[in-house]
């Protein structure tokens, strides 16, 4: 994943929000965000869905609570949580989460070359992981996040992000969403057919100037199987 998304206040997002049951605020809206930044999760405590603020950077330096750029963690690959020393194999395992979007953005790189890619009608529930850290000074919890990657979807993500394709969850599957979010739901086995990368719902790709800007410069165009 190239590394940015928005969050928009949309008829999409509010029927994700209904669908989950849950209540997204202000502070959770953006245009862009980009790895380091605040993001929303949906996750369960004490057998509830909540929606928590976390920074989009799994692994945080435990005296500062600030991203520890020594490691890239925005993103946890598939292949890796599977593997007992990675740091996604325990939060694969404990602490799931579906992380909320309009959009986002893909780069060749080339450094020249971005996508934008939205589901059709629909807003976009990434499969993600978090972690807790507690603040020594205020005694509060502090949750980081990632996005888990998959293999990249092919031939169709070719000429857009040959490395990886974010995992999206079907948010409108109540039974898959439960057992995603469920803490104590360990048999991640379950989830292997997730880790195959799919499309869920047909894709609108639009090529855009710069991952920050996200400007169109030419006609989107649709990845449907």
């Amino acid at each position: 994943m190239c590394g940015r998304f928005n969050l928009i206040d949309s008829p999409q997002v509010q029927w994700l929000c209904k669908t989950l049951g849950i209540e997204l605020y202000d502070e959770h809206e953006s245009r862009d965000i980009a790895p380091g930044g605040n993001i929303a999760i949906v996750h369960e405590r004490g057998g509830e869905r909540v929606v928590s603020t976390a920074t989009w950077w799994l692994f945080l330096d435990n005296e500062t609570l600030k991203p520890n750029y020594k490691y890239a963690s925005f993103n946890s690959r598939s292949d890796k949580l599977f593997s007992k020393r990675a740091l996604a194999y325990k939060p694969f395992r404990e602490s799931r989460c579906l992380i909320p979007a309009s959009a986002f953005v893909e780069g060749l790189g080339d450094k020249k070359t971005y996508h934008k890619i939205e589901l059709e009608n629909s807003a976009i529930a990434f499969g993600g992981l978090f972690k807790e850290y507690l603040s020594k000074e205020s005694g509060e919890v502090i949750y980081s996040a990632s996005i888990i990657t998959l293999p990249p979807l092919r031939p169709q993500w070719d000429e857009i992000h040959p490395k990886s394709l974010p995992l999206m969850i079907d948010f409108e599957d109540e039974d898959l969403v439960a057992r995603w979010l469920d803490s104590s739901n360990d048999d991640v086995e379950q989830f292997a057919p997730l880790l195959e990368p799919t499309v869920i719902k047909p894709m609108k790709i639009t090529k855009i100037d710069k991952p920050s800007r996200w400007n169109p410069i030419e006609k989107s165009f649709m990845i449907v199987k």
